[in-house]
């Protein structure tokens, strides 16, 4: 029996990469999101999301965790009893991918040059609209979903200059 060390074997990395790819993909096709959309928004190419989601073992994990990110996915590690299979790998649901602005009423008021005919943004937008108008935010009329938002921006993105 190898050392915990030693590492998962060539055939236990592969497995791994493809439940996490199946994973993926579910989580995608759920939320009705293009491939190319996705790899857009987690600033990978499409190459590179089509190789995560076949399962190929040597994808960088900085992609895999913008994917995941992306997605509203968290990878956890777990520690496993190796005589059990490893199948399931917990996620915990976070930002949205598309941003109704009628259910943020600051964000809809900061929005004003996308048009009333915009009915969502994505995060990295909505980020972008908090940014660049954060001098017009009211923040004593923040509703507690819209600082919600706004921290889980924050946490995603890594806005510090976000401060509410």
């Amino acid at each position: 029996m190898p050392h915990a060390i030693d590492g998962p074997r060539p055939d236990q990395a592969t497995d791994m990469a493809a439940t996490l790819g199946l994973a993926l993909r579910a989580r995608r096709k759920a939320l009705g999101i293009s491939m190319a959309a996705a790899a857009d928004a987690a600033r990978i190419s499409r190459v590179t999301w089509h190789r995560l989601e076949k399962g190929e073992a040597t994808v960088a994990l900085g992609s895999l965790l913008a994917a995941a990110r992306v997605l509203g996915m968290k990878p956890q590690l777990q520690a496993t009893d190796e005589a059990l299979p490893v199948t399931t790998y917990p996620f915990e649901v976070g930002l949205p991918l598309h941003i109704r602005l009628d259910d943020y009423p600051q964000l809809r008021r900061l929005a004003w040059q996308v048009g009333d005919a915009t009915q969502a943004v994505s995060p990295r937008e909505a980020l972008g609209l908090y940014q660049r108008n954060w001098r017009h935010l009211q923040p004593e009329l923040l509703e507690p979903k819209e600082r919600a938002l706004i921290d889980a921006l924050r946490q995603v993105y890594g806005a510090d200059d976000l401060r509410v």
